[in-house]
């Protein structure tokens, strides 16, 4: 597929890990505004659904109390998480942001795809999950938006790489538009110019998460990673722009 809206902009993309949470809740719509505030030009988040089906933005599945998120209406929630945003709150108090979107569960798969197109937001958003099976799914519900790897995608990525066979690193990346991963895996650089190159010639973004060190981005971003997932979008528009 062709890539969407997600991509308009300039390199390197800051996604706010769950926003900014300096002075506000992570994964609360004022975290995300305090992060588009500080330079971020993306809004990472996770999705999660309530017993009632509504796709809420949290990213434990229990509360510190051990109570189930998906055990827990919204209202319930809400009444120990006064600041737990919806996903269809979040896409309409924040029109212009592009989202990153982590679906925890496979409960959330049909309340998020279900709100992305309700609120015709599938070209601000970019759909993912560790699992490659709730990823295949929610992209189902919303095939127009982007995507990026799942773990078993990282995992053909990291072999391609280290055997130095550029058609499989091409093959695990079929139909995604990005890998969002850490600096090493599997005893692998992820990291290494050569490493980053290899994934660019297979047609994608490549962005490391999570990194809060301001010269730390600058290395990522002069080896060529297209974009930064932090806690500190803040210290990042300073470091990578």
């Amino acid at each position: 597929m062709s890539r969407t809206g997600w991509f308009d902009g300039l390199i390197p993309r800051i996604l706010a890990h769950r926003g900014l949470a300096l002075d506000a809740p992570e994964n609360s719509i004022d975290a995300f505004r305090a992060g588009i505030a500080a330079g971020a030009t993306h809004l990472e988040t996770d999705v999660r659904a309530t017993a009632d089906g509504v796709a809420v933005l949290h990213h434990d599945p229990s509360l510190a109390d051990g109570r189930s998120i998906a055990n827990l209406s919204v209202a319930e929630l809400r009444e120990a998480l006064p600041h737990v945003a919806t996903l269809a709150e979040a896409l309409a108090a924040l029109p212009d942001a592009n989202f990153n979107i982590d679906v925890k569960s496979a409960a959330a798969v049909a309340p998020t795809g279900a709100v992305i197109a309700s609120s015709a937001a599938a070209q601000r958003v970019l759909l993912t999950s560790f699992s490659g099976r709730r990823r295949r799914a929610v992209l189902r519900l919303v095939p127009t938006a982007a995507t990026s790897a799942s773990a078993a995608g990282i995992a053909g990525v990291v072999a391609g790489l280290r055997l130095r066979t550029p058609a499989i690193t091409r093959t695990a990346l079929q139909g995604v538009q990005a890998v969002q991963i850490p600096e090493h895996a599997l005893r692998t650089d992820l990291a290494a110019p050569w490493s980053i190159a290899a994934m660019h010639a297979a047609g994608v973004e490549v962005h490391f998460w999570v990194v809060n060190d301001p010269g730390r981005m600058r290395e990522l971003i002069a080896r060529g990673a297209d974009g930064i997932v932090t806690d500190r979008p803040d210290l990042a528009r300073d470091a990578v722009r």
